[in-house]
């Protein structure tokens, strides 16, 4: 595992209480706290030597830059890898590289999003011409390092929604990196980055977050939206994206019954 946050620390100790069977943890990536020594707890530490040489499989839960630091070293290794953090794979460098990475194998938490499913399955049937993702959150969530003061302002002061961001896909990793895992996931399902727009909302009566697609193609028109309760741990993580990675994970243990 690699991560203890508000969605590492759920996973981490879920497989440490054998909750997913046919899955143990073997550890936490080790890593250095505020004081410099090892941030522990009741958790397992492991290195990534170790890891590698141990587990079959690596669970990032961390961030994209994680993922560009390590992902290619850990599926060169031959250990299988899977990543929550997919907007990562908006950077063209690191999409190649952990494209042509390997034995080990590459594997993408849904997350908070859900329809992937029918959406990957409808752009087989035919492409999609237009993706619409529309991201509503708290004003203070999106406000960036990169704005000015004013608009910094305008967005921490703000009384009524308003539109932040409207663009490709791919725009929203520099621009808004914490909005990007959503449109990476849908434009990865249908195998198609400019096929999705993005748009960022700010409003202050979204609590919580909100997510909706909408999806245009010859195969049909799908629309879904995702209210998402936030962590106790951490309000900008969705309650449930750890145990969309503990279905993952079951999955790949073959012992329950899973769609495919």
């Amino acid at each position: 595992m690699i991560g203890r946050g508000a969605v590492g620390s759920v996973v981490a100790r879920s497989l440490r209480d054998g909750n997913v069977p046919g899955a143990e943890l073997a550890g936490l990536l080790a890593r250095s706290g505020p004081s410099g020594r090892p941030d522990t707890d009741d958790l397992p530490l492991i290195t990534l030597h170790e890891a590698l040489r141990e587990a079959d499989l690596v669970v990032e839960c961390a961030n994209q830059q994680v993922v560009k630091d390590v992902g290619a070293r850990i599926l060169t290794a031959g250990t299988d890898l899977m990543i929550i953090s997919v907007g990562a794979l908006a950077d063209d460098m690191t999409a190649t590289a952990l494209r042509a990475a390997g034995p080990g194998r590459l594997y993408a938490s849904s997350g908070a999003i859900g329809g992937l499913d029918v959406l990957r399955a409808a752009a087989r049937c035919a492409p999609f011409e237009r993706i619409t993702v529309t991201i509503t959150k708290q004003p203070y969530a999106l406000v960036q390092s990169w704005m000015d003061a004013r608009e910094a302002a305008r967005l921490r002061v703000a009384t009524e929604p308003i539109e932040v961001f409207r663009g490709p896909a791919r725009e929203t990793a520099d621009r808004f990196p914490e909005c990007t895992n959503v449109a990476a996931a849908v434009a990865l399902a249908v195998g198609d980055w400019a096929v999705v727009e993005v748009v960022i909302i700010a409003d202050p009566a979204a609590r919580p977050s909100v997510h909706e697609v909408v999806a245009d193609g010859l195969a049909g028109t799908y629309r879904f939206g995702i209210v998402s309760r936030p962590s106790p741990e951490r309000e900008s993580s969705s309650m449930v994206t750890p145990y969309a990675v503990l279905s993952a994970i079951s999955d790949l243990t073959g012992r329950d019954f899973t769609f495919r």
